[in-house]
C-alpha cells in the first residue's frame, strides 16, 4: 500500500513539473519610443546622449520601466516638409511604437514659411505619428517650440522671434487638441535662459543638457501615465 501511494505521489509530482515546463513564459517587452523633430530632438550642441528623448528614456528606466533605446528621426535644419519627406525612408512602415513625440517648427519660423503651410504639414505629421503608435492618440505627445530669441544667437531680434514662435505654438497646440494628443508647453522653460546662461549650449543657440533635463522634469509624470 505504501509503495502504491509513493508511486502515485511521485507521478503527480512529475506531471506537475512537466506541466510547468510546458507553459510558455511570455517575456515582458520593452516599451518603444519614436522621437520626431529637428535639432532640438537630436540634442544639437550637446550630443544625442544628452538630448531630451534619451534623457527621458533613462529617467523612465529609473522609474522601473523597461525601455528600448529611442528611435530618433530628426535632423538639424528640418522643417515639417523635410520631416514628412524623410519619414518613410527612416521608419519601417510596418513598425509601430508605444510612444511617439513631435517637436518641430522652429525652422519653418526661421525660414519664414507660412503658418497655413505649417499647419497643413503638421497635421500630416500628427496623422503619421498616431498611425505608428501602438497606443494611438494616447501614445503621442507634442512639445512646444522653444523661444530661441533669448539666446545670444537671437538676441538682436528677440521680440519678433518671441511673437512668431508663440504663433507657431498656437498652431501646434490647436492641431494637438484636434487630434486628442497631449501638448506640453516647455517654452517658458526655454525663456529662463534669458537670465540663466547655463541653460544654453556652447553654440549660443541650442539648449544645454541642463535645459533638456528641465524639459524632462516637466513632462515625465504625464508621459509615464501613457505607459500604464
Amino acid at each position: 500500500m505504501k509503495k502504491i501511494l509513493l508511486v502515485i505521489i511521485t507521478s503527480i509530482f512529475i506531471l506537475a513539473c512537466n506541466s510547468s515546463r510546458d507553459i510558455p513564459v511570455t517575456p515582458q517587452m520593452d516599451f518603444s519610443y519614436l522621437a520626431l523633430g529637428d535639432s532640438y530632438t537630436i540634442g544639437e550642441g550637446v550630443g544625442v546622449a544628452q538630448s531630451w528623448p534619451v534623457q527621458l528614456v533613462e529617467r523612465l528606466k529609473e522609474r522601473g520601466h523597461k525601455m528600448a533605446a529611442p528611435k530618433i528621426v530628426a535632423r538639424t535644419g528640418w522643417t515639417t516638409r523635410n520631416l514628412i519627406t524623410n519619414f518613410e525612408s527612416e521608419i519601417d512602415v510596418h513598425r509601430d511604437f508605444h510612444l511617439v513625440s513631435i517637436l518641430i517648427g522652429v525652422n519653418n519660423q526661421y525660414q519664414k514659411r507660412t503658418l497655413s503651410e505649417f499647419e497643413v504639414e503638421l497635421r500630416e505629421i500628427f496623422r503619421k505619428a498616431i498611425t505608428h503608435s501602438k497606443l494611438q492618440e494616447k501614445g503621442v505627445f507634442a512639445l512646444s517650440i522653444p523661444d530661441y530669441g533669448v539666446t545670444p544667437f537671437g538676441a538682436n531680434n528677440a521680440d519678433t522671434i518671441a511673437v512668431q514662435i508663440a504663433r507657431f505654438n498656437d498652431v501646434v497646440q490647436r492641431v494637438a487638441q484636434d487630434n486628442n494628443v497631449d501638448f506640453y508647453n516647455i517654452t517658458p522653460i526655454s525663456q529662463e535662459a534669458a537670465v540663466n546662461r547655463n541653460l544654453i549650449a556652447g553654440d549660443s543657440l541650442h539648449p544645454s543638457a541642463l535645459m533638456y533635463s528641465r524639459w524632462v522634469d516637466e513632462i515625465i509624470d504625464r508621459v509615464e501615465e501613457k505607459l500604464r
